[in-house]
């Protein structure tokens, strides 16, 4: 296993990000909202050893939590929850359905090597299905909502604390963007859709001035600008990575999946919704 670190970030009153460095999509970020009844976290890490320190972390504010929110069902984000047992949990459709079934753990542990031991855990210790269906946005709380999206997957799910007003001073905007985005590193459309996708994200620098991306540091518009650009340019390259333009992104992390990600929308142009044979292969399930 890998060594990885968390920290509490604060962005707002009663706003924080859990970040975990160095940021990849084996150590993904986190959102916690307090709230007079308790905390909602937004998605919850992949295994134990990660999903410990934030709950340690959490014990400071005196709070139960209350509130689980997937914004995907991919095992970066939920794999954690049994750590939040009792917390209620907020997701898609397609998140429900898809954590009602067993998961592949052979194929998790392949893909995320350094973590194959915690993995094994999913046999005794699965992941909490959706208690609560989201297809509209909602507020969960008088201090956040959840927002409807797509693109990462067929459905995902965003939370939006807005700008408010309190006792410690005019409050700023806060977008957990969860699986929706990925800030100084490469993102993984294999089961998603790179166009509507980038689509999705034209809204994201007008709901909040601070964006807080499922993996890497707390950004704003302009990263949200540069990742809608690569998913662009994914999806114009006609299968060829090497038609992707020079970029911001070429400072990324995890190029590798660049194949992927193009694979993926020159498929989904000729109807063929099929995994990319690329993916397969990192998952060891092709040659």
């Amino acid at each position: 296993m890998t060594e990885s670190s968390g920290s509490l970030v604060h962005l707002a009153t009663g706003v924080y990000a859990w970040l975990q460095e160095p940021a990849s999509h084996d150590r993904t970020n986190a959102g916690v909202i307090l709230d007079d009844d308790g905390v909602t976290v937004v998605d919850t890490l992949m295994t134990p050893s990660q999903t410990e320190p934030l709950v340690a972390a959490l014990e400071r504010f005196g709070l139960p939590v209350r509130r689980a929110v997937y914004t995907t069902s991919h095992i970066g984000w939920v794999g954690g929850s049994p750590s939040f047992w009792m917390a209620a949990r907020y997701g898609r459709s397609q998140t429900s359905a898809l954590l009602d079934q067993p998961p592949a753990i052979g194929i998790l542990q392949k893909l995320h090597p350094d973590y194959a031991d915690e993995l094994e855990l999913l046999v005794e210790r699965p992941t909490r299905p959706v208690s609560h269906t989201v297809d509209t946005s909602a507020y969960l709380t008088t201090s956040h909502l959840v927002v409807p999206t797509s693109g990462q997957m067929l459905e995902n799910l965003v939370v939006v604390v807005p700008e408010r007003s309190t006792a410690d001073g005019d409050q700023p905007a806060v977008l957990f963007a969860g699986a929706m985005a990925t800030f100084g590193v490469t993102p993984n459309a294999f089961d998603g859709d790179p166009a509507t996708w980038a689509d999705a994200l034209t809204d994201f620098g007008d709901l909040a001035g601070i964006i807080v991306p499922g993996i890497g540091p707390v950004g704003d518009a302009d990263d949200v600008l540069a990742l809608q650009a690569y998913l662009y340019a994914c999806a114009d390259a006609e299968g060829d990575p090497g038609a992707i333009p020079p970029g911001p992104w070429d400072e990324w992390e995890d190029r590798h999946l660049d194949v992927v990600n193009v694979e993926r929308a020159a498929m989904l142009a000729t109807g063929n919704h099929d995994v990319p044979p690329s993916m397969l292969r990192l998952a060891g399930l092709a040659d």
